[in-house]
């Protein structure tokens, strides 16, 4: 496959993972001889910006689409309400409120899927700080990766956490069985 030449303007991304550098190859396939390098940065840091969060995080496409969080939605919101707010910002494919078992009303936030980024960010550059049944939601991406050179409490590239880590006692026999009482069968 590296011999063949390919004509696509974006990498290909070979490997598994969540697309850090450590588990992932990126394989360039601008074949153009830097021709056209400049326009085509220009657009990938078009893209890049249209990307960024108000954190400066990087937003991450799901697997169907663009997924936008509204946070601060009125607990009496509806799918109709929802529709008529964010549909003037593009196409809706899917819209999930979250309502609670024990009062039937919504929990306080929304996810909306679109099919494109330009959608998706045209709703949170819309709607975010805006009004909706009487309340002020602020609007951003669902999924996002963290800006560079932010810290992660652990320290494999991925995410990982919870487990115990290798070599260590857990669930191994560790000085006492956990049959036994605390103060049972001591040798003092």
């Amino acid at each position: 496959m590296a011999s063949e030449a390919m004509d696509l303007d974006e990498p290909v991304r070979q490997g598994r993972g969540d697309g850090s550098a450590s588990n992932n190859i990126i394989i360039n396939n601008n074949n153009n001889n830097n021709n056209n390098n400049s326009s085509s940065n220009d657009v990938s840091s078009a893209k890049l910006a249209a990307m960024q969060t108000a954190t400066k995080a990087t937003a991450v496409r799901s697997i169907e689409g663009w997924i936008v969080m509204v946070t601060n939605v009125h607990e009496e919101a509806d799918e109709e309400a929802i529709h008529d707010k964010f549909g003037e910002f593009g196409e809706i494919r899917n819209v999930h409120l979250n309502l609670d078992r024990r009062t039937g009303y919504v929990k306080g936030y929304a996810l909306i899927e679109y099919t494109t980024l330009e959608e998706a960010r045209a709703a949170i550059d819309g709607a975010n700080n805006t009004d909706l049944l009487g309340q002020t939601v602020k609007v951003d991406f669902a999924f996002v990766r963290p800006p560079p050179g932010k810290a992660t409490n652990n320290t494999r590239p991925g995410g990982g956490g919870g487990g115990a880590a290798r070599g260590s006692n857990r669930g191994a026999r560790s000085g006492r069985s956990r049959s036994r009482s605390p103060g049972a069968g001591r040798d003092d």
